[in-house]
């Protein structure tokens, strides 16, 4: 009987503290910008904005990520594929309540359709016969919609990151190396290194500014070439005087080109671009 009981109250112990946890997870909310109008690109989009939790006491400043594909990040109904979304701000939440990572915004850009080739990339293909407006597109960010998120929001104006997958990776990538002195952190996930014979490998040949800290993964099911692609976007960052601490390589041997497989990512990629700020003492 003795046992039964100590079985009973062990097991009510894990359970109440499975309620506690799950209580202490305070959630972050969205808001949204719903026709955001760029004089520069000729075109709006959708913009969404996550806030981290406890956003709405005290005063604290909060870094900022902009996240391009804005549609796959957060709601599984605007995903380009339905259902299959990133779930950003349920890793964000866990992230940050389990303190593995520094409370920040994510302002989620949404693509501008058949546009979204032509903005994403940073040079014209003549082959494809597109490309090219990525210098258009970090104008957008820094001279039209991140004024707006630092007037609206209590941002630290002077430490933003950008982020994306595919060819949002290499657009994330052009253009923290193209404006390093306002994008320090970079989330570039599966980039799409192969664009116009692999021009972005000249851009990286090329950076002599301040080094920003990169977050670089592959999955390893993505094919052969996108996997040497990124490990020679690895090799050519490293002579530009990145370490360990400002860049992690990390490649997913499950993982192929999918928002499932960046979602499974996500966390470890908030948690490298944010860490934690250490305790006092």
């Amino acid at each position: 009987m003795r046992e039964m009981r100590d079985t009973l109250r062990a097991t009510f112990g894990r359970v109440l503290g499975l309620q506690n946890r799950r209580q202490a997870q305070r959630p972050g909310r969205l808001e949204h910008i719903n026709a955001f109008q760029s004089k520069i690109l000729g075109n709006s989009r959708e913009v969404t904005i996550y806030l981290p939790p406890a956003y709405e006491r005290g005063e604290t400043r909060y870094p900022v990520l902009y996240m391009q594909d804005g549609q796959n990040l957060f709601e599984p109904g605007r995903a380009f594929i339905p259902g299959q979304h990133w779930r950003l701000d349920e890793s964000a939440d866990h992230a940050i309540n389990e303190r593995t990572a520094r409370p920040m915004i994510i302002v989620g850009v949404d693509h501008a359709g058949q546009q979204r080739i032509d903005e994403y990339t940073p040079t014209y293909d003549r082959s494809r016969q597109a490309g090219g407006k990525a210098g258009e597109y970090a104008r957008m960010l820094i001279e039209e919609l991140k004024p707006l998120i630092d007037s609206r929001y209590r941002t630290l104006p002077s430490d933003s990151g950008v982020g994306g997958s595919s060819l949002g990776g290499l657009l994330s990538l052009f253009v923290g190396l193209s404006h390093p002195d306002i994008f320090s952190r970079l989330a570039v996930m599966s980039p799409s290194v192969w664009w116009n014979n692999r021009a972005i490998l000249q851009v990286v040949d090329r950076f002599e500014g301040p080094r920003p800290r990169i977050w670089l993964e592959v999955g390893g099911r993505e094919g052969r070439d996108t996997i040497r692609d990124a490990r020679t976007l690895r090799d050519r960052l490293i002579p530009k005087g990145s370490t360990d601490e400002d860049l992690s390589f990390h490649e997913d041997p499950r993982g192929d080109h999918s928002e499932r497989a960046w979602a499974r990512r996500t966390r470890l990629m908030l948690e490298f671009l944010f860490p934690p700020v250490p305790s006092p003492g």
